[in-house]
């Protein structure tokens, strides 16, 4: 880790909010819909983490990688949309110790924004209806910019908007693709240990460092 960071960015989706409980119900309300077996919350835990026209598409085959037919997907993708639209945040939690983590972040005057793959029709009800949209300066949604996470760009967007250089910045994520944009960006990453990364420990990516909950950012930082 560089030295005390003046920017810190964060994921939503397995590091803020558990959102997988609302992912997962409209999944199976989706393939429901196609007259189809639903696949239940434990499975589709491990497609989460790359954007929702991801999972409808792993959703369909049934598995990480591959993809359904064109057909297939344009009859499916509206049927989610119309309701993820309606249960973004219906069944969604923030993970414990991230208000304390945010309330820390906060009071300590860092700048602070949140970096998603999530687009921003969703993102932004998600956090307000959670009670955090208000701790970020800037929210750069999957469709903010013409290129997400992995890429670099969303982070040195944020960090341009705050003026601050990449040395001077950290991303709080739980997936590999958020280790991949933090390390090209040139940012420090700090991993939870509890989000989505597709059933993999995020260890194996060597983050910075690797935490159990958002309160010990305290100690950490």
């Amino acid at each position: 880790m560089s030295d005390k960071p003046r920017m810190i960015l964060i994921d939503v989706d397995g590091t803020l909010v558990d959102s997988v409980p609302d992912l997962a119900w409209c999944v199976d309300e989706m393939m429901k819909t196609l007259g189809r077996e639903p696949w239940g919350e434990e499975r589709v835990r491990n497609w989460v983490g790359n954007g929702v026209e991801r999972l409808v598409r792993r959703a369909l085959i049934g598995q990480l990688d591959g993809e359904p037919s064109d057909e297939e997907f344009d009859k499916a993708y509206p049927v989610f949309l119309d309701l993820y639209a309606d249960n973004t945040s219906k069944r969604s939690t923030l993970y414990p110790g991230v208000q304390e983590g945010l309330d820390y972040l906060q009071e300590a005057g860092y700048s602070l924004g949140c970096v998603t793959n999530k687009a921003e029709q969703f993102t932004l009800p998600l956090l307000q209806d959670l009670g955090i949209y208000d701790y970020f300066g800037i929210i750069v949604a999957g469709d903010t910019l013409p290129v997400k996470k992995p890429d670099p760009t969303p982070l040195l967007f944020a960090a341009e908007f705050f003026g601050v250089t990449p040395q001077q910045s950290t991303m709080i994520g739980d997936s590999k693709s958020d280790v991949k944009a933090a390390r090209a960006a040139g940012f420090g990453i700090i991993c939870m240990s509890y989000g989505y990364n597709h059933g993999e420990d995020i260890r194996i990516y060597e983050p910075d460092k690797v935490i159990d909950s958002m309160s010990e950012l305290k100690d950490l930082l």
